[in-house]
């Protein structure tokens, strides 16, 4: 967990900062690493994962059988996705799109470079839903975890289930009962799991992403 102040209940803090950049075999971006569950898993070995992929050119996915996708484009004009060499999908800025990682897919940028939030999720393991928020709501996490998930976090295995949230425009904040209040800059993300975080407020003044994960 970061410094001073950023704690809310049984959560982690996952600044933007503090990601390392994997840069793509085919050159055309890079991949940082949110989330992960379990903890440290591998490609071939979590359940669920999230990232967010910096996109600078036309190309391929790579193939990942077993494996749902749910990608958002959150920074940039968008993407035109032909998946299994015929359907199309166009990828609008926070409007997520879902489809199957084992099929061929390749994207095409609509205008320049794109940031892409990516939630994969191994088949018959994992769910998911991707929402965008505007304004404020309450923030429910499923109990069941008791420790903190994803990059940089200690602690033991996490159970998987919990709420991912991520400040994608402006500053998001959130409060939860006895605990100070946490505040996102862009990129910046929470997770929120264990029953002391079973509900909190989430205020934004842009557009925050809510993940909803279990395992």
């Amino acid at each position: 967990m970061s410094g001073a102040g950023d704690e809310l209940g049984p959560s982690r803090i996952l600044r933007a900062a503090g990601r390392t950049a994997v840069a793509w075999r085919n050159g055309g971006g890079v991949t940082r690493e949110v989330a992960v569950h379990p903890p440290g898993a591998g490609w071939d070995a979590f359940d669920w994962r999230v990232s967010l992929a910096e996109v600078t050119a036309d190309g391929p996915y790579s193939p990942l059988p077993g494996v749902r996708r749910i990608l958002t484009v959150v920074a940039g004009a968008g993407t035109e996705l032909t998946v299994a060499g015929a359907s199309r999908l166009r990828a609008d800025r926070y409007r997520p799109c879902a489809f199957p990682g084992g099929a061929a897919t390749a994207g095409r940028l609509l205008d320049g470079p794109v940031v892409n939030l990516n939630v994969m999720l191994r088949e018959g393991r994992a769910r998911a839903t991707v929402e965008m928020v505007r304004g404020s709501r309450r923030v429910v996490a499923e109990p069941g975890s008791e420790s903190g998930t994803g990059s940089g976090a200690d602690g033991g295995r996490s159970a998987g289930h919990g709420v991912l949230v991520m400040a994608l425009e402006g500053r998001t904040r959130l409060s939860a009962p006895g605990e100070p209040v946490v505040t996102l800059e862009r990129f910046d993300a929470v997770w929120l799991a264990g029953a002391r975080a079973a509900a909190a407020e989430l205020g934004t003044d842009g557009v925050a992403a809510v993940v909803t994960l279990s395992a």
